[in-house]
Formats: C-alpha cells, sequence, structure tokens
C-alpha cells in the first residue's frame, strides 16, 4: 500500500525558504495554496503536516526572512558606532536589501499584509506588532546615545525613530514600484542628511 505525504526527500528549511519568497513576492493574501505548494514542490495535505496552516507558514516565513534578509538592516545597530552611522547603516542596507537583484523588491514585513481582511486579521496585527517593536528598538537605541551623551536629552527619540522608520516603509513600497537601487540610496543619503535638522531642533528647545 502507497503512503500518501511527504516525500522522503521532503527538505523543509528549502521548502521555508520557497514559500518565504513568494509571501515576500505576493503578500499573504495574495499567494495561493497552488503558488505556494508548487514552489515549496509539496502537495496541500503535506503542507498542512508540516506546518499546520497557510498562517503558520507566513508566521515562520516572515521569521526566516527577519532572521536572514533582516539581518544585515539592522545589523548597523549591533556595531559600535555612532547612533547616526547605526541609521545611516540601516538606510543603506535597506536600500540595497529592497532592490536586491533576482529577489523580490521591498520588504516583507512592510508589504506582507497592509490591509486587513477576513482571512488576514491575525497576519496584519502580527506583521504590525513587529514594525511597531522596530520602532520600540530604535528608540531605544536612541535613548542610549541620550543617556551616554551622544544626543541631548530633550531629543524626541520616538518622534526621531517614527520619521526614518517612515523612509524605510516609504522605500519598501517604492523599491516595489520599481525605483532603482540608486534612487533609494538617494533617498537615504536625503533622510540621513535631515539629521542635523531633527538633533539641532532638540537641543534649540534645550536651550528655551
Amino acid at each position: 500500500m502507497s503512503r500518501k505525504g511527504r516525500p522522503r526527500s521532503f527538505d523543509r528549511d528549502s521548502a521555508l525558504r520557497q514559500a518565504m519568497r513568494v509571501f515576500w513576492k505576493k503578500g499573504y493574501d495574495g499567494a495561493s495554496l497552488a503558488e505556494l505548494t508548487t514552489a515549496m514542490g509539496i502537495n496541500s495535505p503535506s503542507l498542512y503536516a508540516a506546518f499546520g496552516s497557510k498562517e503558520a507558514l507566513f508566521r515562520e516565513a516572515v521569521d526566516l526572512y527577519g532572521a536572514t534578509e533582516g539581518f544585515e538592516i539592522w545589523g548597523a545597530f549591533e556595531r559600535p558606532v555612532s547612533v547616526k552611522e547605526a541609521i545611516a547603516g540601516f538606510l543603506r542596507a535597506s536600500a540595497r536589501a529592497f532592490s536586491e537583484p533576482g529577489d523580490p523588491r521591498g520588504c516583507l514585513i512592510v508589504l506582507g499584509a497592509l490591509n486587513v481582511s477576513e482571512t488576514n486579521v491575525e497576519v496584519f496585527r502580527d506583521l504590525s506588532e513587529r514594525r511597531m517593536s522596530s520602532a520600540r528598538d530604535m528608540a531605544g537605541r536612541l535613548k542610549q546615545a541620550v543617556a551616554e551623551g551622544e544626543l541631548p536629552e530633550s531629543a524626541d527619540c520616538d518622534a526621531i525613530a517614527a520619521f526614518y522608520l517612515a523612509v524605510q516603509q516609504g522605500m519598501s513600497v517604492q523599491a516595489r514600484d520599481g525605483a532603482s537601487r540608486e534612487a533609494l540610496l538617494a533617498v537615504a543619503d536625503g533622510a540621513i542628511a535631515a539629521w542635523g535638522a531633527l538633533t539641532a531642533g532638540a537641543e534649540r528647545g534645550a536651550r528655551t
């Protein structure tokens, strides 16, 4: 009697990476089970047996994206550099990652589920929380810079983090629309040029 299910050669890690690329390109709602199973080289029962559900598969795919594609982007904050240099590295790495030849354009965490539908409420909330967590992490790095005297105490760290994440998320949308790497790097450099105005404004507030 033949046994149904995953083939003997099933490679879960490889299948997950292929699913990640489909979600990255299509988004959660746009990625059909047929497209996912074709890319993963398995059938629907095997997908459910290995990952539980489409939503669970998506969450694992986003985790993988963060650990791989997102590593270089956020790695700038792990290096012993100034907070300005860290944010500059973050934006420039984003420009490169969002326009990497051969990869889907833009950011999975930004573009994976922008709208709430009946089928993606929990997915939307999960990605929203991931984005808010990123904002908290960046604000935390800025607050560390305040504590160390690199930024004035009057610096609005939450607002600065919100600004630079809004720039990065906008770059993701522009990349999906076809913006070149050079154009994205120009956006990054323009945002970095605003650093002086942001911190100068904080310093003026401290003097008044």
